[in-house]
Order: C-alpha cells, then sequence, then structure tokens
C-alpha cells in the first residue's frame, strides 16, 4: 500500500474535481492510502450543505482531505499566496504522515510538488493534463513574450526533468515531449492516461434506444464550456445548418454559469430559441439528459496546446451511446472519432465544409448499431477502471 499525497488545483467540490479526481481517487483509495490537498472556490465553501456532503463522501472512501481556499485575484499575487500555502501545508503531510509519492495534477500543484520533491526526495508524478502555459497564450490571456509565460515555461522544463512518471492525456503530447532537447537522456517514464469515464453511470437506456423517432424530437446536445476554448458560434452555425434539414431539432444546452453569454450569441446568430432549451445539471443529471440526446456538439480551437487535451465529455457523450460532431486539431479525439466511426470531426469551418459534415452526421446518426458502437468506443478509450489501474500501476512502481 503507497502513500499518495494528491494535489489538485481544481476543487473537488467541482464537477470537474468530481469526475476527474474523486471519480479516481475513490478507486484507488482501496488500495491506498490516500491525502488530498485541494484549493476551493470561496462559493462552494460557503455551501456548507456542499461541503458537508462532500467531506461525508471522501471520508466514507477512508481519503484524508485538506481544503485551502483558492485566491482568485490580483491573479499572479493570488497564485503565489496559494502556491506558498501549499508547500507549507504540503510540506507537513509528508513529514507528519511519511507520505512517499506526491501526485501533483497541473502545473500550479506540480510548483509545489516540485519544492516536495527537492526537499525530501520524495516520488513525483506530474499529471500534465495539456501544455499549460501554452493554453494561456493560446486563450489570449497571455502574450506568448510575457514574464508570465516564459517563467511557467522555465517550470515546465523543471517538472518534465524531475519528475519520475509524466501522465499525458493523449499520444499527440507524447510525441512532442519526446522532440524536447532538454530531456535527451534524461526521459522519465511517459504513461498516456486519456481522461476517463465513470461508465457505469454515463450509460444509455435500451429502452430510448428502441424508441420511434418520430415519439420525440431529434435533439442536439451541447454539454459545458462555451467560452475560451470552445467555439461556441460554430457550434450553433452548425445547429442552424441541422435546422434547415429537421425543422422539429432541439439544442439542448447544459451550463452552469454562462447563460447571459449564451443568449448573446443565440440572438445574434438569430437561433430559434423556441428550439432550444438551457439548462443546469448535476453530474447525474448530465448522465440522465444525455441518454436523450442524438448527437453530441462542441467546436474547440486547433490550437498547438489543444494536441495535449482530451474533453471530458467525449467519453461521457459515447458512454451514453451518443455519437459526437466536433472538429480536428485537438488531441486524439479525431483518430478515435474516425477510427470508431462513431462521429464526425470537421477539418475546417467553412461552410460547404460543415455542411457536408452535417449531413454525414445525420446519416451517421441514423445507422442502426451506432449505439452500441459509441459504447464500445468508450470502453476501449475512456474507462474510468482502465485508467485506475494504470494510476495503480504508476503507484505500485513508485513504493517498491
Amino acid at each position: 500500500m503507497a502513500k499518495i499525497l494528491y494535489i489538485t488545483y481544481d476543487g473537488i467540490m467541482e464537477p470537474l474535481g468530481e469526475s476527474q479526481v474523486l471519480g479516481y481517487l475513490e478507486k484507488l483509495s482501496r488500495n491506498h492510502s490516500i491525502w488530498i490537498l485541494s484549493f476551493e472556490k470561496q462559493s462552494d465553501l460557503q455551501n456548507v450543505d456542499k461541503f458537508e456532503s462532500c467531506k461525508k463522501n471522501v471520508y466514507h472512501n477512508k481519503i484524508k482531505w485538506i481544503s485551502l481556499k483558492y485566491h482568485k485575484k490580483p491573479t499572479s499575487i493570488a497564485t503565489l499566496l496559494d502556491i506558498l500555502y501549499g508547500c507549507i501545508v504540503g510540506l507537513w503531510i509528508v513529514y507528519h504522515h511519511k507520505i512517499k509519492i506526491v501526485h501533483a495534477r497541473s502545473y500550479v500543484p506540480s510548483v509545489i510538488a516540485l519544492f516536495l520533491k527537492k526537499i525530501t526526495r520524495i516520488s513525483y508524478i506530474f499529471d500534465m493534463r495539456g501544455f499549460w502555459a501554452n493554453e494561456r497564450v493560446d486563450g489570449d490571456l497571455w502574450l506568448p513574450d510575457s514574464y508570465l509565460f516564459r517563467i511557467s515555461k522555465w517550470f515546465e522544463k523543471h517538472f518534465l526533468i524531475n519528475s519520475d512518471v509524466i501522465v499525458s492525456l493523449t499520444h499527440a503530447a507524447v510525441k512532442e515531449i519526446n522532440t524536447l532537447p532538454y530531456l535527451i537522456n534524461k526521459m522519465p517514464e511517459l504513461k498516456v492516461i486519456t481522461t476517463c469515464t465513470d461508465l457505469d453511470l454515463f450509460n444509455y437506456s435500451p429502452k430510448l434506444k428502441n424508441s420511434k423517432k418520430t415519439e420525440h424530437p431529434f435533439v442536439v446536445g451541447y454539454v459545458g464550456s462555451v467560452g475560451v476554448w470552445y467555439l461556441f458560434e460554430e457550434s450553433l452555425k452548425c445547429f442552424k445548418i441541422i435546422k434547415e434539414i429537421i425543422p422539429n431539432a432541439k439544442l439542448h444546452i447544459i451550463n452552469r454559469e454562462d447563460h447571459d453569454y449564451i443568449y448573446e450569441h443565440l440572438k445574434r446568430l438569430n437561433v430559434d430559441l423556441d428550439s432550444v432549451l438551457i439548462s443546469t445539471k448535476d453530474r447525474i443529471g448530465v448522465a440522465n439528459a444525455m441518454q436523450s440526446m442524438d448527437i453530441g456538439l462542441f467546436m474547440i480551437k486547433p490550437v498547438f496546446s489543444k494536441i495535449a487535451s482530451t474533453p471530458t465529455k467525449l467519453g461521457e457523450f459515447l458512454g451514453c451511446g451518443v455519437p459526437c460532431f466536433c472538429n480536428s486539431g485537438v488531441g486524439d479525439v479525431a483518430s478515435i472519432i474516425r477510427k470508431r466511426k462513431v462521429g464526425v470531426a470537421l477539418d475546417s469551418f467553412d461552410e460547404d465544409e460543415m455542411r457536408k459534415g452535417v449531413q454525414d452526421m445525420l446519416d451517421l446518426s441514423n445507422c442502426a448499431d451506432i449505439k452500441e458502437r459509441c459504447r464500445s468506443a468508450a470502453l476501449k478509450h475512456f474507462s474510468l477502471d482502465d485508467g485506475v489501474e494504470s494510476y495503480n500501476e504508476i503507484y505500485h512502481s513508485l513504493s517498491n
């Protein structure tokens, strides 16, 4: 049994933390002693019922959890403050509980983990989650010649050099890492563990599979974020083309906090508001809603940093038997979609390409075995149990 400190800058009270942190650690805690150090948003910490429910769930799985407050502004100073608190608390956990492995999710936690590695010689897992510094530039949040970008790339180099194991979400990112000159003769172990999905929760109902198309409208599902990385306008243009072919088609958007932004774009593109449903749901509600969708729609900026990304919703849609309409240039998404024939990935956003893509997508959605193909693809590429087993192997290898 290994003793692990897992550090995440994403709060475990957030949907992403619930699915992509707790989803793994609850299962890993059966074989390992795990501490979580997370940074929680003030709004979540003030929700007493939610906090107590999360704490009860964590302790039920024999996981030890320390939650620190996430500071947002001013950005650089707030992040430095969080890192300082994380280093102090992390060092106490490592020494007091004789932790052997620190598992850092992304870059800010890795600053803390690198400090712990240097001070205590603890084993260090760098769970990249993407090229974070490049994401900040690609998302127009930083300038490419800014001191923040240069400092972050310096840290990235030292994360990679000093890690005992590097975990990447995609094979495309591994190819890029293998070209880095400073890793020649210094390459740590590289492991690809994609964004996995609880396929017991994200499943599909045979009753819906066997229902007649005439009994319900054609439902296009859009789940999650609409800004920064997501090309929401292009997604809406695709839906409008679908509406031309299937007049009674509906767009179901599930989103937490960007409803004003969504309505603004719907009105600007003259999307029929009567054909759009906007809702906010918890994780179970998302899974239930996906089962009623005919296709999943999402478009992501095909920029350099996204070769290291896998959208969580891809595995969730496929697990529910829903084929996906998306674009290429994002991690391994297009290769999986095309190889398994479970969707359409656009290579460009010109109108002819989009119209052809829409028609191909509608034809695919009518295939008799499409739900089974999607489910099979999810089991092959996005199984949470497979992801847990991969982490389990890493933990055992570093604890021996």
